[in-house]
């Protein structure tokens, strides 16, 4: 973690999993004894693919007046360690993993287990929010369930092959060439090193954040930061190969876990219309959605967001 990010030191720690380095953040909660809840309940906060901790960097302190916060990073972003991908079909290699949503759940369940030991909110923001609904659905098979899941602008993966049938004739035609080209890691290397460039991430923010409202240099930084550090770009090559994992709908059709959903109307890449379909699930509780923001709505405009996630954290409490 670099000073010039703002979580101070103290908050900064490292975790040891499966040989590999995790780093997180924990904010102690700063609430009063009077408005402490008689049963600790801690946060979790799940960040997006190409992201890191320090994109919470607007929600942290806020929740932390009345909550404890975690934010960590996903194996392979941020400062944790980056091992090797290894896909499918690929033989084992020792230090190496497959990226996807079941090996990032995974990683969180076992933090929990591990440094967290309370109930806990699952909050996650792009490919975080399906990280996040999977590591309810893990905790509910192990008889721990978590409190709630709080999703915003979760990916709807509309790559995947379990929703080939919506994709145009020519995508469905072109797609066992797509999947021969991404395999190469000499083409996803080359394509990491032009989308971490600090130019094309700020225009992807200018995409992502449509009112530009908090595209600034310390944002940049924090996103462009670890994409120097070494191995960065096997996460990206794992996870341009994951043509078939974990989809939002199935998880959500048959999860007890009360869900919360915040919603930017003007996502660029997520529909709202399809997170409108999701409320007909019988656990999600909410629906929130926000004009004029975009994919991530807790950074573009943190005073909103803020307000509607306390609602959500104290709702027990009323």
């Amino acid at each position: 973690m670099t000073n010039s990010l703002p979580f101070p030191q103290a908050w900064g720690r490292q975790w040891q999993w499966q040989d590999e380095l995790v780093s997180y953040v924990i904010c102690p909660a700063e609430s009063s004894p009077a408005m402490t809840p008689s049963e600790p309940e801690a946060v979790i906060l799940v960040h997006g693919f190409g992201a890191c901790k320090e994109h919470w960097r607007h929600t942290i302190a806020p929740l932390a007046t009345q909550h404890t916060i975690f934010a960590l990073d996903l194996l392979g972003f941020g400062a944790s360690s980056k091992p090797r991908a290894r896909l499918k079909d690929e033989p084992e290699e020792r230090g190496s993993c497959r990226y996807g949503i079941d090996l990032w759940a995974t990683q969180v369940v076992a933090f929990i287990a591990s440094e967290v030991k309370m109930p806990v909110t699952l909050i996650g923001n792009s490919i975080g929010g399906v990280v996040a609904l999977r590591i309810a659905q893990l905790l509910e098979e192990a008889g721990q369930p978590a409190m709630r899941v709080v999703l915003v602008d979760c990916a709807q993966r509309a790559i995947d092959d379990k929703r080939l049938d919506e994709q145009p004739q020519l995508r469905k035609f072109g797609r066992p060439l797509l999947k021969g080209l991404i395999r190469q890691r000499w083409l996803t290397r080359l394509l990491f090193s032009q989308l971490s460039q600090p130019g094309v991430i700020r225009r992807v923010l200018g995409a992502a954040y449509p009112s530009g409202a908090n595209v600034d240099d310390q944002l940049v930084a924090a996103l462009v930061q670890p994409t120097q550090l070494p191995g960065a770009a096997e996460a990206f090559h794992g996870f341009a190969n994951l043509f078939n994992d974990r989809l939002a709908p199935d998880i959500l059709e048959n999860l007890q876990t009360p869900v919360n959903i915040i919603w930017g109307e003007m996502d660029p890449w997520e529909p709202v219309s399809e997170a409108r379909r999701w409320s007909a699930f019988s656990c999600v509780q909410s629906l929130d959605v926000l004009p004029g923001l975009g994919h991530c709505p807790h950074d573009e405009a943190p005073e909103r967001v803020n307000q509607i996630l306390l609602k959500i954290l104290n709702q027990d409490s009323e």
